[in-house]
């Protein structure tokens, strides 16, 4: 009986440790994710991947052409949007491993009067799954070293951003935003700017989005930002203002094909004056105190698209109690997984069912909403929203 008992502690003091290793490497694989969560970061980036793969492929059946040479084709189109996506080197590399995959391994004789030989033996499914794990390390080697730059990439643009909304007299502010991707092509700043012709300064107010997404897109949007700062230092009225950064994209948006939306505003704290001038944007939301709803649309083209392009601004008295709402597409334009927008009916309905709330709490509302309506869809694009609540 007691060499039974000293048996089984034996044998579970050896098994502890094996699931301990076993847990600590699962721990290390999975970073503490839940098997739910993995599952949905795993459906996420297929759809993600689907996506950027499926936009080269015509799905389009031609007419007289059978199902099955159809299907054949379309597998082909998907096949080569992959492998394009590669190097030349690479995709020989996964071309022979396709090849040792498919091919069954064999083995070369030579046969005698006395007895058979054997030369040569070879596993190809061994070897080709080798090569397709030394393609793999080549890919996860790039795409680090792609990480580690777009992380300094995503620093440089935080840095490019305000953290945190100016002290303007007789108005609260909040702000956010979320990438699609590590680096982002919104933009949005409050900032002062002097005037000449008065001690109080006025503030300048921007929502812009760059056509596209990623790294182009982000630094297309540091060249905005860039380009606001030096401009609005010079004195002059908000449509000259946004003629010359106008001027300005049109000499880097590949002939129209970069241009940039952008909802530029001035406002004066002495007065509760607002001008703006909308370029292309989404027409922003002045949600009155009485609960009426205004857009502000004056304004003209998107910038960088026509070098002449002429602008018109509005103006409106802001009022105690008064809310401004400036978004970009990615907000109402965001999707679940049926495909459906969320669209400004909802976003306008939390607006006045948060409108005794403060700017923070009402715009940590509608993130929370935005990622309740789109569950486990992909972001497409860049979310971000200013909130203005004059006092």
């Amino acid at each position: 009986m007691a060499r039974a008992s000293i048996h089984t502690r034996e044998k579970v003091t050896r098994k502890a440790p094996f699931n301990l290793r076993a847990k600590q490497f699962w721990q290390r694989v999975t970073e503490g994710i839940e098997l739910s969560q993995l599952w949905s970061q795993f459906r996420r980036d297929a759809h993600s991947s689907y996506r950027l793969y499926s936009q080269e492929v015509n799905p389009t059946r031609i007419e007289g052409v059978s199902r099955r040479h159809h299907f054949f084709h379309v597998a082909s189109q998907f096949f080569w949007a992959i492998v394009e996506k590669l190097t030349p080197a690479r995709r020989v590399l996964l071309l022979i491993a396709l090849v040792l995959v498919i091919v069954p391994g064999g083995e070369w004789t030579w046969t005698t009067r006395s007895h058979e030989v054997k030369i040569f033996a070879i596993d190809s499914h061994f070897y080709g799954g080798l090569l397709m794990f030394v393609l793999l390390i080549l890919e996860v080697a790039d795409r680090v070293v792609m990480k580690r730059d777009l992380q300094i990439a995503k620093e440089i643009q935080a840095w490019l951003l305000p953290s945190q909304p100016p002290d303007v007299s007789g108005l609260e502010i909040a702000f956010a935003t979320r990438p699609a991707n590590t680096v982002a092509g919104d933009y949005y700043d409050v900032f002062a700017r002097p005037s000449p012709d008065s001690e109080r300064p006025s503030f300048l107010i921007a929502v812009a989005d760059v056509a596209g997404k990623s790294v182009p897109a982000a630094m297309l949007m540091a060249t905005f930002q860039a380009s606001l700062k030096t401009l609005s230092s010079t004195p002059g009225p908000l449509t000259e203002l946004v003629s010359r950064m106008n001027r300005y994209a049109c000499s880097n948006s590949q002939k129209g094909r970069r241009f940039t939306t952008a909802f530029i505003a001035e406002y004066e704290p002495s007065s509760r004056r607002l001008a703006y001038v909308n370029a292309g944007h989404n027409n922003p939301v002045l949600r009155r105190r009485t609960g009426s709803i205004e857009r502000l649309e004056a304004g003209g083209v998107p910038l960088g698209v026509m070098e002449d392009a002429a602008y018109e601004s509005g103006e409106s008295i802001l009022q105690p109690g008064d809310w401004l709402a400036i978004f970009t597409d990615g907000v109402i334009e965001a999707e679940n997984t049926q495909q459906q927008e969320y669209g400004e009916a909802r976003f306008i309905g939390l607006l006045h069912s948060g409108a005794m709330t403060t700017p923070d709490v009402l715009l940590e509302s509608i993130l929370t909403d935005l990622d309740r309506f789109a569950g486990n869809a992909p972001q497409h694009d860049d979310v971000t929203c200013v909130l203005m609540r004059t006092v």
